[in-house]
C-alpha cells in the first residue's frame, strides 16, 4: 500500500484541513455581514415563538418545519463545550409565488428557499429574545421582495412578542 503525504508530512491531510479551516475562518466575518438581527426585550421564548408563527401565517404562508437547534447542539455537542443558547430554533417557510419568481430570475436562487428565521435566547439573558435571518440581498426584484417579506414578518413577530399574551 502506498501512503500519500500532503505537505511532505505523515500528518499532511491534517495540516491540509487545518490550513483549509484557517482560510475558511478568515472569510467567515464577511459571510455573517448579511445577518439581520432584531432583539425583543422583556419577552419570553414561547411568546416570541407563537408571535413568529402568527406573523408567518398572517402573510398567508405555512410553516414548513421548526428545527430545534439548541436541542440538536445539546445532542451532538463535541468536546463538552457550553451551549450559548437558553432556547434556539429555526423556523422555515416558503412562498410558492416568491419561489417561482426567484427561480425564473435565476435557477440558482433555488438556494434561497425555504426562507428561515432563527429565534433564540442566550443562556445568560433568557428574557432577551433574538430574531435573525440571512438577507437575500437586493440584486433582483425577487430578492427585494424576499427581503421585504422577511422584514415584515420579523417586525410583526417582534410586536407580538412584546405583547406577552
Amino acid at each position: 500500500m502506498v501512503s500519500v503525504h500532503l505537505f511532505g508530512t505523515s500528518h499532511g491531510a491534517s495540516h491540509f484541513f487545518l490550513v483549509f479551516l484557517l482560510l475558511l475562518g478568515i472569510s467567515m466575518p464577511t459571510m455573517a455581514d448579511d445577518t439581520v438581527l432584531v432583539t425583543v426585550s422583556n419577552s419570553d421564548f414561547r411568546t416570541a415563538h407563537d408571535g413568529l408563527v402568527e406573523a408567518i401565517e398572517s402573510e398567508g404562508l405555512v410553516v414548513g418545519s421548526i428545527l430545534p437547534f439548541r436541542d440538536m447542539l445539546a445532542r451532538t455537542a463535541v468536546g463538552g463545550g457550553a451551549i450559548p443558547y437558553g432556547e434556539a430554533e429555526i423556523i422555515q417557510f416558503c412562498s410558492s409565488l416568491l419561489a417561482a419568481e426567484l427561480v425564473r430570475e435565476d435557477p440558482r436562487q433555488l438556494t434561497l428557499c425555504p426562507l428561515s428565521i432563527a429565534l433564540y435566547s442566550l443562556a445568560e439573558n433568557p428574557t432577551g429574545i433574538h430574531l435573525a435571518y440571512r438577507s437575500p440581498g437586493d440584486s433582483t426584484a425577487g430578492r427585494r421582495r424576499a427581503e421585504s417579506l422577511l422584514q415584515r414578518i420579523v417586525r410583526r413577530a417582534a410586536e407580538l412578542a412584546r405583547l406577552r399574551w
